[in-house]
């Protein structure tokens, strides 16, 4: 347990992030003997853009992810935030500084205003209610009988999955963070949901100075990102905007073009004579 024990990290207090991200020939490998999750990777992050991260699957993408937190720090290479290495930042503040929204929302059988203070305990009801706000979530929790009251039943039970993604988004929102994470925030919703939670993604770039990073499986979900990063094997397959991808070909483009095909009605066949 002694040798498993993580760093505390740095001195250095993680507060905000005024220009990027960097990964500057960042590799990581498993323990169990396999090729490297990461390969030689190099890119940037912008503060204050949305960045999505896309690629098949054992591509990189959470273990790109997992590195920023220090959930895992890299066999090679060296990330920094404005350029200074992340093992001056104390891991206490650098995690408090990243929000993360995970795929399947876990939610408890607290009240809605419970349930989203998880996120910074001390947040007033003003700031609950912001958070909600920019989530998309303040339209349906108004329309409940008792509002942010509202017992809600263990795993969100009476909520529709998109409810459930914006209700937990706010409570990823009220801790005010400088970085937020989505991992793949639109994998269990409908088209509707899927729209909605793409505007709110928008919403939140114009209206916050917050870096959100945005990893993607459906692509339809990231085509609005400042920034898209392609994985492939473990390294930067292709890096650019939805159109500029779309454009030069490869797996971005290729797999675009599968799920929007995929996604269109199919016409019922006609009824046999």
């Amino acid at each position: 347990m002694e040798a498993a024990r993580e760093p505390a990290g740095g001195d250095v207090e993680f507060a905000r992030l005024a220009k990027a991200i960097r990964f500057d020939h960042v590799s990581f490998a498993y323990d169990d003997g396999a090729a490297p999750a990461l390969d030689d990777i190099s890119l940037e992050i912008p503060a204050g853009a949305v960045t999505a991260v896309v690629g098949p699957s054992g591509a990189g993408k959470s273990t790109l992810i997992d590195l920023l937190p220090r959930l895992r720090d890299p066999t090679a290479g060296r990330i920094s935030f404005d350029g200074r290495p992340i093992e001056d930042f104390s891991l206490e503040t650098l995690r408090r500084g990243i929000a993360y929204a995970p795929q399947s929302p876990q939610v408890f059988s607290v009240t809605i205003a419970d349930h989203i203070r998880y996120g910074r305990p001390g947040a007033s009801d003003a700031d609950i209610r912001e958070a909600a706000r920019l989530a998309e979530a303040d339209g349906f929790i108004s329309q409940l009988g008792d509002g942010y009251d509202t017992q809600l039943g263990e795993g969100g039970v009476g909520l529709s999955g998109g409810q459930r993604q914006r209700l937990d988004l706010a409570r990823a929102l009220v801790r005010k963070a400088p970085i937020l994470i989505l991992d793949e925030p639109t994998s269990n919703l409908d088209a509707d949901a899927e729209a909605l939670l793409r505007e709110t993604i928008q919403r939140i770039r114009r209206e916050t100075d917050i870096t959100v990073i945005v990893v993607g499986h459906r692509l339809s979900t990231v085509r609005n990102a400042d920034r898209i990063v392609v994985l492939g094997a473990g390294q930067v397959a292709d890096l650019g905007n939805h159109a500029e991808l779309v454009a030069r070909g490869g797996w971005y483009a290729e797999a675009f073009a599968k799920q929007t095909r995929d996604s269109q009605p199919v016409e019922p066949r006609a009824a046999l004579a």
